[in-house]
């Protein structure tokens, strides 16, 4: 996918009939655009494979997962989107949240000196999104600070591709194989390394957002390895448990310890998150 500059699909651009468009993403595999129309605000997403280098072996499951997360939606029942294929892979589009991430919007309080406290609404707006999704029954497995759009109404908790608790058609499935390091918990990390996959799961996701809030409060990650370690090494630390001293100030600090336990069965539910920062 190198070259000139990317173009939205034909087929997405007759369905929508773009009045204006931002790529904001193309990386691994995946491109997103911010699309204006007659038919709405939108975020599209177009999936394509990740060709095989030197260093790092294919990844055809990228040309995928906007079909994975348009099946999700559905599951889910949301609205306005729609999803479907194109030369090189999936598509979907949704409707497009306004605002910043969870980790854009705490910035001034990571780098103040000393650090203080963030301001708690923002945890809340978190954990009210997954609290949603873990109702349905389901688990987003990849819980990071920039899935979750602080909207002016509420938070949005976004990318639902890896998501599990439903079922997906199996022409558009493929196994969870971890997500971003910084994120993932000791057991999932533990499972991809012995066997290649993992199950997402809700104490996981939990796990998740706690490293979220800890990095988006802090700058720092949860777990202690070098930045440029293999991917292996860095979730062999994770597995061990080889936890950073650092603690986000306040409350905020000693929740989300709980939430970085090591046993799933000792984090607390999405529903004690939301209590204790109500």
């Amino acid at each position: 996918m190198s070259g000139p500059p990317p173009e939205l699909p034909i087929v997405l651009l007759d369905a929508l009939m773009p009045t204006a468009q931002r790529l904001v993403l193309n990386r691994r595999g995946s491109m997103v655009w911010e699309v204006k129309s007659p038919r709405g605000h939108y975020a599209v997403k177009v999936g394509y494979p990740i060709e095989a280098t030197p260093d790092y072996p294919a990844q055809p499951w990228t040309a995928l997962a906007p079909a994975r997360e348009g099946a999700v939606l559905h599951r889910l029942g949301v609205t306005n989107f729609a999803y479907g294929e194109w030369d090189h892979g999936t598509w979907n589009f949704q409707p497009w949240h306004e605002g910043p991430d969870l980790h854009e919007l705490w910035q001034p309080y990571r780098t103040g000196t000393p650090l203080i406290a963030p301001h708690t609404g923002a945890a809340l707006g978190c954990a009210e999104a997954l609290a949603e999704l873990h109702t349905k029954g389901w688990a987003h497995g990849d819980v990071q600070p920039a899935h979750f759009i602080i909207g002016p109404e509420r938070t949005h908790l976004i990318d639902l591709a890896l998501a599990r608790g439903g079922h997906v058609p199996e022409g558009y499935d493929f196994p969870f194989r971890g997500c971003l390091v910084h994120y993932e918990a000791p057991e999932i990390a533990q499972s991809v390394l012995t066997t290649g996959e993992a199950e997402p799961t809700q104490a996981a996701d939990i796990y998740a957002l706690g490293a979220s809030l800890l990095i988006s409060a802090t700058g720092w990650r949860a777990v202690e390895y070098p930045d440029d370690a293999p991917r292996p090494v860095q979730r062999q630390a994770v597995a061990d448990g080889r936890r950073r001293t650092v603690r986000a100030p306040g409350k905020l600090g000693e929740l989300i310890e709980a939430m970085l336990s090591h046993a799933p069965q000792d984090r607390p539910t999405v529903y004690e998150v939301g209590k204790a920062l109500s």
